[in-house]
């Protein structure tokens, strides 16, 4: 009888952040997730810049090749085994730059397919939590499997504030909801490693 295949010892995120806006209350979200991820062992997040990203354009892909910030991104991705999005509502949905982005990654071969997934947003409103609606239904069709549970979304207008004026989030409470964020994740992704072993 084979032996089974063993999960990956480490888990490892890529993060997005659909904001390109320097001192992003999202990418401040992710810094934070980062700096949670620390203490969760077996766990590390990464963020992976979608800034340099072309718009898609399939006159760029030559001979199965991509442009070259569509190939190290793709690598990224592919190395993988989660996501962790950072998703700002514009229109009621995601931004341009993250649909970009995950475009370019399900072109062929799909590197978002089988992977987990986390959506974190911050915002006025709702805190960005229409755009993550729409993220899922987006991400329906390209194979990705996200938590359900714990949701996370922040006005960041509401006091008390959350953010110093850098964009670095310093509210211990929020800090906490995005551990159980990554905790849950981190929980799922295990899990459907175990199952598909």
């Amino acid at each position: 009888m084979a032996a089974a295949a063993i999960p990956s010892s480490v888990i490892k995120v890529a993060a997005l952040c659909g904001s390109l806006r320097k001192g992003s209350y999202n990418r401040g979200l992710l810094n934070a997730a980062i700096d949670q991820s620390k203490t969760i062992k077996g766990l590390e997040v990464e963020y992976v810049d979608i800034s340099a990203l072309p718009l898609l354009n399939t006159d760029l892909e030559v001979n199965g090749t991509y442009p070259p910030a569509v190939e190290v991104f793709r690598e990224k991705i592919a190395a993988a085994d989660s996501l962790l999005f950072a998703s700002p509502e514009y229109n009621y949905s995601v931004t341009a730059p993250l649909k970009n982005a995950i475009d370019w990654a399900s072109r062929p071969p799909n590197v978002l397919a089988d992977k987990t997934a986390a959506i974190v947003s911050a915002g006025g409103g709702f805190g960005g939590g229409l755009s993550q609606y729409h993220l899922r239904q987006i991400c329906i069709y390209v194979d990705v499997h996200f938590i359900n549970k714990p949701e996370f979304s922040l006005n960041v207008f509401a006091p008390p504030a959350k953010f110093d004026s850098d964009g670095n989030l310093h509210d211990d409470a929020t800090k906490e909801r995005l551990k159980a964020v990554l905790l849950s994740l981190y929980a799922f992704t295990l899990r459907l490693q175990c199952k598909s072993a």
